[in-house]
């Protein structure tokens, strides 16, 4: 890809994902319609410049629109997009990696044991998924199409659990709900309000993905955007 057109794809989805959050509204603290075009940005752009669009598109959104949680979405919506074209590359062990790193310091912290379960289900189940959505990603890149509805899906699924999975992380093993709740009590109905809403919004994200995001996966794979990531996902894995 050249560079011209990595800076200009860049720019677009960094553009798109400012938009998206501007115009989001009553989502609360957690996330916001940003977070639909993560996986695109992901697949399309790869990590690194996937990695810089989003982290770009988050910081103007949040100088247009700050909130008080704004560290969250800045640092996990990057890392997500980053993720996930790691994983979509075939780079499923890094991936591997973060999950246990996090995971494992969210469920030695004292906080991580006490919160209920039920509240990180997607992302458990994403765990489990992150090989079975490397192997799938192979399907969005070639010339194939009868599993790439169902590869995209997978992988927008592991996408929206990990942007949750860093927002969890940075809540609870790295201290900010010290800062942001007076008690754990406030952070419990929080926590659950949150963890509710985020099932809801991993469907949304994979219907967003299925309706959306499979047109213009495909479009820039006939264009050949995404010629590289083809000859990539190509290796065994």
């Amino acid at each position: 890809m050249r560079k011209s057109l990595k800076a200009s794809l860049a720019a677009v989805f960094a553009a798109l994902h400012a938009v998206l959050y501007v115009v989001s509204f009553g989502l609360g603290p957690w996330r916001n319609w940003g977070i639909y075009l993560e996986p695109a940005e992901a697949v399309i752009l790869g990590p690194e410049i996937g990695f810089s669009a989003a982290l770009v598109g988050s910081l103007v959104a949040r100088i247009a629109r700050p909130d008080a949680s704004w560290m969250f979405g800045l640092i996990a919506e990057p890392v997500s997009v980053l993720m996930t074209g790691l994983l979509v590359r075939t780079r499923w062990k890094l991936v591997l990696v973060a999950y246990a790193v996090m995971l494992s310091a969210y469920f030695l912290h004292p906080l991580g044991r006490a919160l209920p379960l039920w509240t990180i289900l997607d992302i458990l189940l994403a765990l489990l998924l992150i090989y079975p959505a490397a192997r799938l990603s192979r399907a969005l890149f070639g010339k194939d199409v009868k599993n790439f509805s169902f590869a995209l899906a997978v992988v927008s699924l592991v996408c929206i659990a990990t942007d949750s999975l860093v927002r969890v992380f940075l809540l609870v093993p790295c201290g900010l709900y010290g800062v942001l709740f007076p008690s754990y009590e406030a952070l419990y109905g929080t926590f659950a309000a949150g963890a509710a809403g985020s099932y809801v919004e991993d469907i949304i994200v994979v219907v967003v993905s299925l309706v959306v995001g499979v047109p213009l996966v495909m479009r820039a794979s006939k264009l050949k955007i995404i010629e590289k990531s083809n000859r990539e996902n190509k290796r065994a894995l």
